[in-house]
């Protein structure tokens, strides 16, 4: 299956999307939300009606009693203006705290949504897509929604009350001279109905070249000690130099698109404030309207172009917020193809198959040609087996269709006797132990990476974990750590070797007592006499246990009872080791 993360044609479409769409899209985000949400609402018209009364207020003042002189009146006036200005602080600061809790909440969510996501695809995703810039989603697209959330959201809210409430007293007061004031506004709407998609592609554009860069950024840092070996500083600069420049190029864009709203919105308010003057001056003086009720007019205008002013910021960060919902809905829309099957009346009996290949064929997403065509063989219970071949040929992948790293194109994999889809990943993981050529640990110690996974021994002490170890012979693997079961261990620490973190996650593998134990050249970073305790070992593993080793060193094979020969995506018994030699010689020249 292709897991490429590219843009839709879904998303393609929603580019072309209003408010409407962007609401029905985003408020499924905050379905755990609606108390919180009520109370910012209630909080947001609360302090929306104290602004829209405050005009009145002052209008009737101005005309009242400064115009007469009436001191009193004026001061009575002052206090209940001060008195519904201090109220629409008070619920001003209600909903700004409680819309910062919800964006803080969404935002905990929906990484959570997004990393549980991704623990549920299959390896073949991670092949097709870069760790930066899946980081990248995580980090900074989901922070864009968190902004809009707890800050441009509820702005948007109350500045949409406002637009609409004081579009309705400036209609009320006078119909001529607010149909006036509103003929900018129409067209502002309209400019920004047009100019929509523009900033959201332009937008979405920099998130990827953000998330680019994290990626090469990463994949400089992971390989720095192999780009000082080989002196290759300068070709890595180069690289980030050129995905920096298009990110900043992508920004410098994203940044116009979203500052283009603001001198469009400054410019009709400027205009209707004009023609709100000019046509006001002119019906106060033929006795149509007060000077306080003109003073009141210019409010309201300021009142609807001052949050349309600041919708132009705001609908730059709605914008800003979708172009990220749009790849983080990329990931959350993914579903792996590694689903669990029922058993079937096909599935074999167990006898003493451990695992078998029937018919398997199978080929990566980007590959021109399968890797493996029509291979069936069968593995038995507690025998030794060893894979072959040359470089490229298909042992790796092989190994890891058994341990069903990825599923076949064609073709099945059974494991003691049934569909090896069938069972869960916790039964396939305890009867399966993987030991990679490059074993990942995590941050830790020896004792948290051996005990991975493995809840049988996670209540042990350290005695009783030293005496697990000395009964399955692993404690002379144990002495070669410094401190012991808690030797210090990160994912990219230079004080252990490459062969002690194989060692590490060989006794991993061997304390989960697994029914097949997969070796991809496991010991190819260990010295031989290591090598030779380990493969003591190995023969003292219940005899049940069936061993799979993948090696280029042959004498790491002379015991195996079957050697098998990939190369090519096909794959044959080679018989004795003098066979295997000769195949391995054979199949060198051919490639």
């Amino acid at each position: 299956m292709n897991y490429k993360l590219k843009k839709s044609d879904a998303a393609e479409e929603r580019e072309k999307g209003v408010l409407g769409t962007a609401v029905r899209r985003l408020l499924p985000l905050m379905k755990e939300e609606k108390r919180s949400v009520a109370i910012a609402l209630v909080a947001i018209l609360i302090t929306s009606a104290m602004t829209l009364i405050a005009p009145v207020i002052i209008a009737h003042t101005i005309d009242t009693y400064i115009q007469n002189k009436i001191f009193s009146g004026v001061v009575e006036f002052s206090v209940i203006l001060l008195f519904i200005y201090i109220i629409g602080a008070i619920s001003n600061y209600i909903q700004v705290r409680t819309m910062g809790a919800v964006g803080r909440r969404v935002l905990f969510n929906l990484r959570n949504a997004i990393f549980n996501k991704l623990e549920s695809l299959p390896v073949a995703f991670f092949n097709q897509n870069k760790a930066g810039d899946l980081i990248s989603r995580i980090n900074n697209d989901t922070d864009k929604l968190n902004q809009f959330f707890s800050q441009a959201l509820m702005q948007f809210a109350s500045n949409l009350v406002l637009i609409v409430g004081a579009g309705i007293f400036l209609l009320v007061i006078n119909v001529r001279l607010g149909a006036a004031s509103l003929v900018p506004a129409v067209i502002v709407l309209i400019i920004t109905q047009f100019l929509s998609p523009w900033v959201k592609r332009t937008n979405l554009a920099s998130l990827r070249s953000l998330g680019s860069m994290s990626g090469e950024v990463q994949e400089s840092l992971n390989n720095f000690k192999v780009i000082v070996a080989f002196n290759r500083l300068d070709y890595f600069r180069d690289k980030f130099r050129e995905t920096n420049e298009a990110n900043y190029t992508a920004s410098i864009k994203a940044g116009i698109a979203n500052n283009t709203f603001t001198p469009i919105y400054t410019l009709a308010s400027t205009i209707a404030q004009l023609i709100v003057l000019a046509y006001g001056i002119y019906l106060v003086s033929v006795g149509s309207f007060t000077i306080g009720l003109l003073i009141g007019f210019i409010l309201y205008v300021n009142n609807f172009y001052n949050p349309l002013r600041q919708l132009a910021s705001v609908w730059s960060s709605l914008q800003l917020a979708l172009a990220g919902l749009d790849r983080i809905s990329e990931v959350l829309a993914l579903e792996s193809d590694m689903d669990i099957v029922a058993t079937n009346a096909n599935d074999r009996p167990t006898d003493d198959s451990m695992l078998s290949f029937d018919h398997v064929s199978f080929g990566y997403p980007d590959a021109d040609a399968d890797v493996l065509h029509d291979i069936s063989f069968t593995l038995e219970k507690g025998k030794t087996y060893a894979l072959v071949g040359p470089t490229g040929g298909g042992k790796t992948t092989t190994a890891s269709l058994m341990a069903r790293l990825y599923d076949p194109t064609k073709g099945t994999v059974y494991l003691a006797g049934r569909d090896i889809r069938s069972y869960d990943p916790t039964e396939r993981a305890k009867k399966i132990g993987f030991i990679l050529q490059e074993p990942f640990l995590f941050s830790g110690t020896v004792r948290e990476n051996i005990l991975y996974g493995n809840d049988e021994y996670a209540t042990y002490t350290t005695e009783q974990i030293v005496a697990l170890l000395e009964r399955a012979n692993l404690d002379t693997l144990l002495s070669r750590f410094s401190e012991g079961l808690e030797t210090k261990v990160t994912s990219s620490n230079d004080a252990i070797s490459l062969g002690q973190k194989q060692l590490i996650a060989f006794m991993r593998a061997v304390l989960r007592k697994p029914d097949i134990l997969i070796l991809d050249e496991a010991t190819a970073n260990i010295d031989t006499v290591t090598e030779q305790l380990l493969d003591d070992i190995l023969k003292k593993l219940p005899a049940t246990t069936t061993r799979v080793i993948i090696a280029h060193r042959l004498n790491t094979i002379e015991n195996a009872d079957q050697i098998y020969f990939v190369n090519a995506g096909t794959l044959t018994q080679a018989g004795t080791m003098e066979h295997a030699v000769d195949m391995l010689l054979h199949g060198k020249r051919e490639s």
